[in-house]
């Protein structure tokens, strides 16, 4: 079975997995999904990652789960924008700011992807794939 929208794929897996208090969440690897969770470690989301190969030798992207001091997860919400049959853009002005700056928004640049605050310093515009809070 094929996923229409990886990218939405990976973010419900993780959003579960952090309702559900896993430790860990192993998503299917690719470019796209490895500079969305590097940014999610870089901002405080997630603890870590390692890219590690599975039981059938296919390479995967190990999510490892952050938590505060009552077992509640850091992460409160994760939601994708932009999806195959809907692309959302947005110039560097008037780039979405997710609970007054206190959230992040994932956006895919053409200086590559990037968090809508540095995408505004840089000032690129591109698609927005996620917010994160």
């Amino acid at each position: 079975m094929s996923v229409s929208d990886p990218i939405a794929d990976m973010l419900t897996k993780v959003r579960n997995a952090a309702i559900a208090r896993h430790e860990k969440v192993d998503v299917p690897t690719s470019k796209l999904k490895l500079e969305i969770v590097k940014i999610l470690k870089i901002e405080g989301y997630i603890k870590n990652f390692k890219k590690v190969n599975d039981e059938n030798d296919k390479s995967i992207i190990r999510v490892f789960l952050k938590y505060d001091e009552v077992n509640a997860p850091v992460m409160h919400g994760i939601e994708k924008v932009s999806t195959p049959g809907r692309r959302v853009y947005s110039s560097y002005k008037d780039m979405p700011r997710v609970y007054n700056g206190y959230g992040t928004v994932i956006v895919s640049t053409s200086q590559g992807v990037t968090t809508g605050r540095k995408a505004r310093d840089l000032m690129v515009g591109g698609e927005i794939l996620c917010k994160v809070w």
